[in-house]
């Protein structure tokens, strides 16, 4: 298929819209739709929350010109099937679309390429492509969830210039400077859970909440705690919403405990590595989790980044130095040799305030 300037121009637009329900549509992919009919748009729309019309009924509801024969933009194949929401390919038809445009296919089993053929069978012609790299990045994790039934994780890490977390004593307040502490704040909006470990709970008692935005929604909590060891009395339970702990300690008397304080306790079966899979899977499988905000201390990143669950790893640096003592990124086993060196692809690059920040990719394994 042969795009036009147009087509990227009304595309890149839809992308920019599905962009506005960044905090909002979880578990839903992030869409967005413009109707466009001789050469101009008629009607724009996006998915703004879940259960809520999605992009392409939106546009059709905010349509001021006659839809029949128009061209639909729309940055995610439009859905075949009833759930929330009776099925977007029902609503084009009968609304005379003439030409659909889907920056890509659905990976929902219950729609991977069927919208795109009942549209075809309809009359409607169907492309897909258009800024597919972009629509993909803009729903990674949902991607993931459908396709690897695991969410996409990023860490987050603040460090300083020689590459320290914190003091020797776990001395980490604060490294980064208040604008990059206010953009982990966005990026915790953005995420369906915020996961830590257990060291981390006992040795800072964090909240793990989001400030200074609002939302429709809280984040889930998650702690990763195989051997049980949140005291009841811990903060982020206090706090509205709801905190997830993974353990593999069998003690109900203590899983009671931390019930009745407001914890909700899964007993996982299988020991390490395979106890963090095993979370990763229940998170995307029971809780429909698109993406997690990895924030922990060096042993949980660590072994996250070994077992090879960190997509991205988003890090802020400040210009400061904490010594040869101060504690590292990540602890993980030896590297025996540069073959074995885990390797990133460095994504974005930018200032925040007197920090920078990079995000990078890490690489598959082989």
């Amino acid at each position: 298929m042969t795009w036009t300037g147009a087509d990227y121009s009304y595309m890149s637009r839809a992308l920019q819209l599905a962009g506005r329900g960044l905090y909002t549509t979880h578990p839903n992919p992030r869409v967005g739709c413009i109707l466009v009919r001789d050469d101009r748009i008629i009607a724009e729309g996006w998915h703004e929350y879940t259960g809520g019309p999605h992009a392409e009924v939106v546009a059709l509801n905010n349509a001021h010109a006659e839809v029949a024969g128009s061209t639909c933009y729309v940055t995610l194949e439009p859905c075949c099937h009833s759930g929330r929401t009776p099925p977007c390919t029902d609503a084009l038809i009968q609304a005379g679309i003439k030409k659909t445009i889907a920056a890509m296919l659905d990976p929902n089993p219950a729609v991977a390429g069927q919208g795109r053929n009942k549209l075809e069978q309809a009359g409607i012609t169907v492309a897909v492509g258009l800024l597919a790299a972009e629509s993909e990045r803009l729903n990674h994790g949902y991607i993931m969830r459908r396709t690897l039934q695991r969410p996409l994780v990023r860490c987050k890490l603040a460090i300083s210039l020689d590459g320290k977390t914190a003091l020797a004593d776990g001395t980490s307040k604060w490294i980064t400077g208040t604008a990059a502490r206010r953009d982990v704040q966005r990026l915790r909006a953005e995420s369906a859970a915020i996961m830590t470990g257990i060291g981390t709970v006992l040795a800072d008692d964090p909240s793990l909440n989001v400030r200074d935005i609002t939302l429709n929604r809280i984040p889930l909590r998650v702690v990763i705690d195989p051997e049980l060891r949140c005291p009841p009395a811990a903060k982020m339970l206090r706090l509205p919403g709801r905190t997830l702990i993974f353990t593999g300690n069998h003690d109900a008397g203590r899983r009671e405990l931390l019930q009745q304080a407001g914890a909700e306790v899964v007993l996982l079966d299988q020991p390490a590595p395979g106890f963090l899979h095993q979370a990763l899977t229940w998170l995307a499988v029971q809780e429909e989790i698109n993406d997690i905000l990895l924030e922990a201390g060096a042993t949980l990143a660590g072994s996250m980044l070994d077992a090879g669950l960190i997509d991205e790893l988003i890090i802020y640096q400040a210009p400061v130095l904490l010594g040869d003592d101060a504690r590292g990124l990540f602890k993980f086993p030896p590297i025996a040799s540069m073959a074995d060196r885990r390797e990133l692809e460095l994504i974005e690059t930018r200032r925040v305030g007197e920090d920078v920040r990079f995000t990078f990719e890490v690489k598959s394994r082989k």
